[in-house]
């Protein structure tokens, strides 16, 4: 998934006619595991392409270092592209200051990956993958080399499949982690259900609205579902479900980190900000962020402010960023 719609012949289209954004359903739906028939467990094999300002990208990013892949040499590469999204999508090479307006873009990584250094675009590697793909060229994608095409593009199937799919390479600390365990799932299940539509994907429906019913119909039940994490939060507990870390935090931590830096004045969801208004998704963010290395270390506020406010120029014509919030989160 992605913030864009882009397509294949450089056109935007953010909302649908009725003022209402409807985000795109995932195309490559496939998964690495032991003795599936096109997709094994290999070294060497696959890399993650990622953008560092990308909420369903951060969450793979996130499984990607807990699970310990980045310990394991040639296990799963990271590359990321630049901030800034423009006509042809996501790109590992700043796009030019005729495009950009001239600002100061994030970069990634770029594509350093043995046989994909001159690739510029993700959409070069969707069209290599299918050369009839005409829709959003989104992040993030888990890329098979040996059969030159994405094994997916959905970020939470991606998580799924991290979970194990990588097991047999990791040491005893961490592959033995289980963010998705069978006791857990329903509970799992019915939490991610309606955080995805009201929270993950209801900043983006206030932010992409374009009438000012379309904006209220998404705004007013993301907050209510904030109101109801904070009264799950309200005894205290560390994670939201079953007193362990599961892809439920995931998954709701990429939403809540951006929120008071980008959500609240860019995407206009400005009925509270987490820090004055939510004190237990405060202090559940914080913890997070500051006791697990691998929430700090993918998250990338640079890159995150200049993505939103820098790409959407329908939303920021000057492409300012904003200072704020000062400090972007806060110490526990």
């Amino acid at each position: 998934m992605s913030s864009a719609a882009e397509h294949k012949d450089g056109s935007t289209k953010w909302s649908s006619n009725d003022g209402r954004f409807r985000r795109q359903e995932s195309s490559f739906r496939d998964e690495i595991a032991p003795g599936h028939a096109s997709f094994q467990p290999q070294k060497g094999r696959y890399f993650l392409a990622a953008a560092l300002a990308c909420p369903w990208a951060h969450r793979a990013m996130i499984v990607r270092q807990l699970k310990g892949f980045d310990k394991v040499p040639d296990l799963l590469p990271l590359v990321t592209v630049d901030s800034f999204l423009g006509a042809e999508g996501w790109s590992f090479v700043p796009y030019d200051d005729k495009a950009t307006d001239g600002v100061e873009t994030a970069h990634g990584t770029g594509c350093n990956i043995p046989g994909h250094e001159q690739t510029r675009r993700i959409r070069e590697l969707y069209l290599t993958a299918d050369s009839n793909y005409d829709a959003r060229c989104t992040v993030p994608i888990v890329w098979d080399n040996e059969r030159k095409t994405i094994v997916s593009n959905e970020s939470s199937e991606i998580i799924r499949f991290f979970n194990s799919c990588f097991n047999e390479f990791l040491p005893a600390e961490t592959k033995d982690l289980d963010f998705y365990p069978e006791k857990l799932r329903k509970e799992i299940d019915e939490l991610n259900e309606w955080v995805y539509d009201t929270i993950n994907n209801g900043v983006y429906k206030s932010g992409f609205a374009t009438t000012q019913q379309a904006y209220e119909e998404a705004v007013q039940p993301l907050f209510k579902s904030l109101e109801r994490v904070e009264k799950i939060l309200e005894d205290g507990r560390e994670f939201l479900v079953g007193g362990q870390l599961t892809e439920a935090d995931i998954r709701l931590f990429t939403t809540i980190i951006r929120f008071d830096p980008v959500y609240v004045l860019h995407f206009k969801c400005n009925l509270g900000t987490i820090r004055a208004d939510f004190p237990q998704l405060h202090r559940w963010v914080r913890n997070l962020y500051w006791n697990y290395p691998a929430f700090k270390d993918t998250t990338d506020f640079e890159s995150i402010k200049k993505h939103y406010t820098q790409s959407h120029k329908q939303i920021n014509p000057s492409r300012i960023v904003a200072y704020g919030p000062v400090p972007h989160i806060k110490p526990l």
